[in-house]
């Protein structure tokens, strides 16, 4: 450690810094005014990269400098194409069932980018007339590198400029505060969306396209953008430009500074910082809001208005449901035997209710308890490793490992509600996301403890358990016991106050209901059998690794939740079925499952707008209209 690698690490940072200012900047616009947590934002980047790379090899004579404005006007262009051909359509559904759109968006455009490119890195060439460094305190800094701090400050202004000195920014402006009153006072919303949503796809490809000579394309950039976009948009504050720029000076910043401190030796014991920067933006961002839930530079939004049909009260399984359910279980009685011939069968069919319990665990929260969480599957790694660390490390049976992988998952789901449920909405999602994102990179790079990136083998079930058989009846019968415990709760007195807490704060706590302590329950009872659904997955596997734990398996959870439909208690579990099933069908079928899959969700997205069981249920009741008007 030295001063002049201390100022140099400052200027890489300030280098990042601009380039994730571009790609935030656009997610805080299309977030502030359209409300739409727009999971493809990381993909107009990638995008943009693609085809700088693809504008560069081309066009030799005209260059680098000539692609990148061009890369940034065609992912513009895709912008509006997506927002007017799918997004304008669902507006008007619930925000967390636009997500669903998006994801399903990230599918598609991420095979496409495979088809078109190829899988491997593609290393474009270096920016013309910036090839070469510049000498800072006898260090050596590259000359592109000093371009794009210059360029962070640049868009800066001048969207600064187009939204305070001009109408449409104006309008903007308003919109993001609050957008059903715009559209009150008759702007034309529709096109507003679509002019927010092409600059805000066009400053993310921009972001990519600048991004070319310092790293190759490949097909991970979306993920591995957009969480850190995120990160920027949150901390940063909802709809403030100025508020990112701040964000991800501020977490840039740090990355760097860790890095230069490297491996510190603190009172006899060796600190990595430089591992930190796996976490560092996940930290600051759990810091800021728990301190400030609206962010440095955001504001506290207006509550939206009711924008679609009243939810339907809970009620009771009916015959024709309770028929419907025998039929299944005895059918899942049965299914070993009858598929002796195609032991993957029961495989897949293991994966199937381990997903629906994990599914039913997250839809715990989110349906009735109304609290959205992006880092559900943190209570579901616990599990797991809990379960394998039992085993492993204490040497004690599967079936104390299966009964205190629970209550590890719990505790982490106590201490994580304890801040979370202060907050609502989005912020309440992100929240869960840093502290989900904490808990991956401790597990990641634990080694000693976990195994660090590697994870754990040799986690196996009890002798007795040995015959895949019998462990897939063990799985039936605790998922099958979890489920109806998590049902019988909903519909205690437990479960219909936390649906009077989601759907009307004030009155239910004017007539005594402690609102954020039943929700804390509800988080803790959601983690405590999410940490089932982990033992089971790990045993199952003979194995884990930190990839129970990564913000991929926790957009898998709400996927599930929201493809089955958050208003019915069936829903999470036709939705992991469904989802699981096609993933599995679809990655065996075809080197492009991503964008089927993407296909066959967006499809469901639009035919069925309240979710697969939420379609069905509708259907009953339209069937028991008839038959009482008939009557």
């Amino acid at each position: 450690m030295n001063f002049s690698g201390f100022v140099v690490q400052l200027l890489n940072g300030l280098a990042g810094a601009s380039s994730l200012f571009l790609v935030a900047a656009g997610l805080s616009l299309i977030f502030g005014v359209t409300r739409i947590v727009n999971f493809a934002h990381g993909s107009f980047y990638m995008v943009g990269v693609y085809i700088a790379y693809a504008l560069v090899d081309r066009l030799d004579w005209l260059g680098f400098w000539f692609a990148v404005p061009i890369a940034a006007l065609t992912v513009g262009v895709l912008g509006v194409i997506v927002e007017m051909t799918l997004l304008r359509r669902i507006y008007r559904a619930p925000e967390l069932f636009q997500l669903l759109a998006t994801f399903a968006l990230v599918l598609v455009i991420k095979d496409g980018v495979l088809w078109l490119f190829g899988p491997e890195e593609l290393l474009g060439p270096r920016a013309p007339g910036m090839t070469g460094s510049v000498e800072i305190l006898g260090r050596q800094f590259p000359a592109y590198d000093l371009f794009l701090i210059v360029v962070g400050p640049i868009v800066l202004g001048l969207l600064w400029a187009l939204l305070t000195r001009t109408r449409w920014g104006t309008l903007v402006r308003a919109a993001t505060q609050d957008r059903e009153m715009v559209g009150a006072l008759g702007v034309n919303q529709a096109w507003l969306f679509t002019a927010v949503f092409a600059l805000g796809a066009m400053l993310a490809g921009l972001g990519g396209a600048l991004q070319l000579p310092r790293e190759p394309a490949n097909l991970e950039m979306d993920l591995h953008i957009i969480g850190s976009a995120f990160v920027v948009v949150v901390v940063g504050g909802m709809g403030s430009i100025p508020g990112a720029f701040v964000a991800a000076l501020l977490i840039s910043e740090i990355k760097a500074i860790c890095i230069w401190l490297g491996l510190v030796n603190v009172f006899g014991i060796e600190i990595s910082f430089s591992k930190l920067t796996l976490v560092a933006e996940f930290v600051v961002m759990a810091i800021v809001l728990v301190v400030r839930p609206w962010g440095l530079m955001g504001k506290q939004q207006a509550a939206s208005r009711a924008m679609g049909e009243a939810e339907m009260p809970i009620r009771p399984a009916d015959k024709l449901f309770l028929t419907g359910v025998a039929v299944l279980a005895l059918a899942l009685l049965v299914l070993p035997p009858a598929s002796s011939g195609q032991p993957y069968v029961v495989v897949l069919v293991i994966d199937l209710l381990i997903a629906a319990l994990f599914a039913a665990s997250l839809h715990f929260i989110m349906g009735p308890a109304g609290m959205h969480s992006f880092g559900h599957a943190a209570y579901f790694g616990l599990g797991a490793y809990a379960a394998a660390l039992v085993v492993r490390k204490l040497g004690l049976s599967m079936e104390m490992a299966l009964v205190l992988a629970p209550v590890v998952a719990a505790i982490g789901a106590l201490i994580v509600g304890w801040f979370s449920v202060r907050l609502s909405g989005v912020y309440l999602a992100m929240l869960t996301l840093a502290f989900a994102q904490i808990v991956w990179a401790g597990v990641y790079q634990w080694d000693d403890f976990t195994g660090g990136s590697n994870g754990m083998t040799g986690v196996w079930p009890a002798e007795w358990l040995s015959d895949k058989t019998a462990y897939y009846y063990l799985t039936l019968v605790l998922v099958a016991a979890s489920l109806w415990a998590l049902r019988r709760m909903l519909f205690s007195p437990f479960g219909y106050a936390l649906r009077a807490g989601r759907d009307s704060f004030l009155r239910a706590d004017a007539i005594g209901l402690d609102v954020k302590a039943m929700q804390w329950v509800a988080f803790v009872i959601a983690g405590a059998f999410a940490g089932v659904a982990g033992a089971l997955f790990a045993f199952s596997k003979g194995s884990i690794s930190p990839e129970a734990l990564n913000v991929s398996r926790s957009v898998d959870g709400l996927v599930m939740v929201l493809l089955g439909g958050i208003q019915t208690l069936a829903g999470p579990v036709v939705g992991a079925v469904s989802y699981t099933w096609l993933h599995d069908v679809m990655a065996r079928s075809t080197e492009y499952w991503r964008a089927l899959l993407g296909a066959v969700i967006l499809i469901l997205v639009l035919l069925f707008p309240q979710g697969i069981a939420g379609f069905f249920r509708q259907l009953l009741d339209l069937r028991r209209a008839q038959t009482e008007v008939a009557r």
